[in-house]
């Protein structure tokens, strides 16, 4: 069974690409849409340029965590789709962490 909060259609990242807003931080990129639902669907990118797929997939452990943290504080209702930046290579959890913060702040997403 999948999950719902997991961002999956081309269509929906179409529109959130393409409608939505973007902000950035030191570490992450994020897109956001609000969606319409009261559920908040995400995705965790790192492309290539991050570093070979032990890399990747660890910079989106740690986005995917960070974001745990701080999904209490934020409303429900959107789709957001973080994109790890090149610099989030050997940095651990806090400092992604806070760079995740003061994007969602400045997207003001974050209570």
């Amino acid at each position: 069974m999948l999950r719902e909060d997991v961002l999956r259609k081309k269509s929906d990242f179409d529109a959130v690409y393409n409608k939505g807003k973007s902000t950035g931080s030191k570490y992450v990129v994020i897109f956001y849409l609000k969606n319409g639902s009261g559920i908040t669907r995400t995705c965790f990118l790192a492309s290539k340029k991050v570093g070979n797929s032990v890399t990747r997939n660890r910079a989106r452990r740690l986005m995917r965590e960070s974001f745990r943290q701080l999904k209490s504080r934020m409303p429900e209702g959107y789709d957001l789709i973080f994109i790890a930046r090149t610099t989030i290579q050997d940095r651990v959890c806090s400092e992604v962490k806070r760079s995740m913060e003061d994007a969602l702040r400045r997207a003001k997403l974050l209570a």
